[in-house]
């Protein structure tokens, strides 16, 4: 099992404190690390239905990114058993970790870059509530803070 490939849910809302289980492990080069992967969140909360995430994960001394969709459960058991994958709804979203200057003059820090797409309106019309995008603003923060404590801790 990947285990740089599980490393980074723990900075995601979407785990939410559940047990993640990786179902599939497809490795994508020589690092361990570079792997597409089928994970199963079993949520602590028992009322909220178990769900997948299909995450790519990819590292190499240029950058690092991770990019991650929830997936509908039904839609990937047919696309697991040789349906069409373009039924599959994916929005996906994920990081990417830059270093911060060049070999000469490294300063020893990184750029993070998030990205994340929500379905706020189904109404393509809609209009953005104020308390929608401090939701999201805090959803970056709150991830940001949390990609830097998981890196904190595998440095440590």
């Amino acid at each position: 099992m990947g285990a740089s490939c599980l490393m980074f849910l723990q900075w995601d809302i979407l785990s939410n404190g559940g047990v993640v289980q990786e179902m599939a492990h497809i490795a994508n080069g020589r690092d361990t690390g570079n792997c597409v992967s089928l994970l199963r969140v079993n949520s602590a909360n028992s009322s909220q239905s178990n769900m997948l995430i299909l995450q790519e994960s990819c590292t190499d001394p240029t950058a690092s990114f991770v990019i991650y969709a929830p997936v509908d459960i039904v839609a990937m058991n047919v696309v697991l058993n040789g349906g069409d994958p373009d039924y599959v709804a994916l929005l996906p979203s994920g990081f990417a970790i830059l270093p911060d200057g060049t070999a000469e003059t490294a300063t020893g820090g990184s750029l993070l870059t998030v990205a994340f797409q929500i379905l706020v309106d189904s109404v393509p019309t809609a209009k953005l509530s104020l308390g929608s995008v401090a939701t999201v603003n805090n959803l970056i923060a709150c991830t940001a803070e949390r990609i830097k404590a998981s890196l904190s801790c595998e440095t440590a």
